[in-house]
């Protein structure tokens, strides 16, 4: 085994999921699928595309430009910068390949990334992939919710740190950063110019009311953000593996050299599915849904040390 991969655990969720089968009575807390379908105009998409020349094809490598126009077009709407998008957008193989594109692009082995404790471990073990040392800064449960140690997050920058890696909402604690959070977060990269690797999957899908915050939008942080996002959450695509990174005009070409050579190129008619996804824009109703869903699990667990979310597709235990 390759010195690379020590002390990186596999993962145990399928053989989890084989176990439980179909069996009805099995409660499957194991995985992040869900129930609420695709955008109709999406699946429609893809099986038009199925079989044609324009989906068939090893070519464009980083992305059909129409897909790479929507992704621009979907961060300008949510309130973000402008990015060019043949110069400052990558299409990716899903959210793993961008996530790992980023961090071989970004970081050199030894170097820092701060990451939030609880965090998805898909990011953590990347980071450890990629030859970064993660540096794990806590949240901490609270009744209404959870919240970022900022006094940690202070100390854990050295001059080691190249990045910062989170998403928000963050997976799988739900935790979504407040505005004190999100200014910490704004002052690190900017006065220590690092990165911020920015998984945007979820960042629609915010409850009570709370606000989506693009990054790249704060002062200072427009090419420091590395916006890492896809169709698999709020577009509910999660077997299409659609991604994408939209970063600024110096750092795309790495990041998208290393996307050659590491996912090659996304699959083509899956892209034209993602494409009328983002042009349908339906996540809204399916948010309040999940708003729903949370509350209900909630009232159920009544009694237990459930924190809740304020975002995403999941909650933790106080374990």
């Amino acid at each position: 085994m390759g010195e690379r991969l020590t002390g990186i655990p596999g993962f145990s969720i399928d053989k989890v999921a084989a176990a439980a089968g179909s069996d009805p009575e099995i409660l499957r807390m194991e995985n992040l699928d869900t129930d609420i379908p695709p955008p109709a105009a999406a699946v429609d998409a893809t099986r038009a595309a199925v079989g044609t020349d324009e989906a068939n094809s090893w070519l464009p490598f980083t992305g059909m430009g129409e897909l790479k126009h929507e992704v621009a077009r979907l961060i300008v709407r949510r309130g973000g910068p402008q990015y060019d998008p043949e110069s400052e957008v990558v299409i990716t193989s899903g959210e793993g390949d961008n996530m790992l594109d980023a961090l071989l692009a970004l970081t050199d082995p030894g170097e820092e990334v701060i990451v939030p404790d609880p965090t998805y471990a898909g990011m953590l073990q990347r980071v450890r992939l990629a030859g970064g040392v993660p540096r794990l800064v806590p949240l901490h449960p609270t009744e209404h919710g959870w919240r970022w140690d900022l006094d940690a997050l202070g100390a854990a920058v050295s001059d080691r740190t190249r990045a910062i890696f989170f998403g928000n909402p963050s997976f799988p604690s739900g935790w979504v950063l407040n505005d004190e959070e999100w200014a910490a977060v704004q002052r690190i990269c900017t006065e220590r110019q690092i990165r911020l690797l920015y998984w945007s999957a979820m960042e629609a899908i915010v409850f009570g009311g709370r606000k989506v915050v693009v990054p790249a939008a704060l002062e200072g942080m427009r090419d420091l953000t590395v916006t890492l996002g896809g169709v698999a959450c709020e577009q509910r695509m999660i077997g299409w593996r659609i991604g994408w990174i939209v970063a600024s005009e110096t750092d795309t070409p790495q990041l998208g050299m290393v996307h050659i050579y590491n996912g090659l190129v996304a699959s083509g008619f899956n892209q034209l599915g993602a494409i009328a996804a983002l042009r349908a824009d339906d996540h809204a109703a399916w948010v309040a849904e999940w708003e729903r869903r949370h509350d209900a699990t909630m009232e159920q667990l009544a009694g237990l040390p459930a924190i809740p979310a304020h975002g995403g597709w999941s909650l933790l235990f106080d374990a």
